[in-house]
């Protein structure tokens, strides 16, 4: 596996590929790798030639300090994890190299940033946006793979795709669980025993709020999934959404046609967890 922390030696490596008529298949992280994030790897590695894992823990996408500085970094031992899953190419740039100045531009993606994440955390999809794009000019990837736990930005970073007509293919991965049916994320390990044992109260519920559907109306759904978390102390509900999947709209009446995505963001102590199931 080869590490370049150089953007100029990535985009170089990059374009020879390209030029030798290698597809590149390119999954983009902030570290702390986990198995979903190999799973995406993985489906990578079937789909293209070659394959680039980017890490960098990307300063301008936090609104909290402490959360962008609690955040884990693991280097050393996800380069180690990407090598026995034998990527081809480890990206791990500083915030010194792709900052150099403070970015100008910025992103406004509308109605799809105006609801649950970029309600409560103003300014981080601009963020996203500007590293992501950055990184896909760097990569110059045929295909880019993301997650569906960050459905918001995967839709997000989709529209940016359509609207600068990037060259390459956004693929949505299933969120990957634990056998429990925690959603794995990088924050996991931060949670102490007994917030990872409260922890997928989240995903359950979503699912009580999936069957809630087939009977009750959305308003009713909400309170009742608020009523079942408020009986766990750490846990504190940001929100609950019920949205169309391609709008990211809050529903007002659930149509069993529609595909419908419920959505949920909740802090544990300092740990800011989120999950979401689809309804097709």
């Amino acid at each position: 596996m080869h590490v370049i922390t150089s953007l100029s030696e990535i985009k170089k490596q990059t374009a020879q590929l390209r030029s030798s008529g290698k597809t590149i298949g390119f999954v983009p992280t902030m570290g702390a790798l986990h198995a979903g994030h190999l799973q995406l790897l993985q489906t990578a590695a079937e789909q293209n030639n070659v394959t680039v894992c980017s890490i960098f823990v990307n300063p301008t996408q936090f609104n909290n300090a402490d959360d962008y500085r609690l955040y884990p970094r693991t280097l050393d031992e996800d380069a180690r994890v990407l090598e026995a899953e034998q990527c081809d190419f480890l990206f791990a740039p500083t915030a010194a190299e792709m900052y150099p100045e403070a970015t100008q531009l910025k992103f406004d993606f509308g109605p799809l940033e105006q609801v649950m994440e970029g309600k409560y955390r103003p300014g981080h999809f601009n963020g996203v946006a500007t590293v992501v794009s950055k990184l896909f000019h760097l990569v110059n990837p045929h295909r880019a793979y993301f997650g569906q736990k960050d459905l918001q930005q995967y839709t997000i970073l989709n529209q940016m795709v359509q609207d600068l007509n990037f060259d390459l293919e956004m693929v949505c991965h299933p969120i990957i669980r634990e056998a429990d049916g925690l959603a794995m994320s990088s924050r996991n390990r931060r949670l102490t025993a007994e917030q990872r044992a409260i922890a997928v109260h989240l995903y359950k519920a979503l699912n009580l709020a999936a069957e809630l559907l087939k009977t009750e109306t959305i308003p009713q759904v909400k309170e009742t999934v608020a009523g079942y978390l408020s009986q766990f102390t750490q846990i504190q509900l940001e929100y609950m959404e019920i949205v169309d999947v391609k709008t990211l709209q809050p529903l007002m009446q659930f149509n069993e046609q529609a595909c419908t995505a419920l959505c949920i963001a909740a802090h544990l102590g300092d740990i800011r967890l989120i999950d979401n199931i689809i309804l097709t």
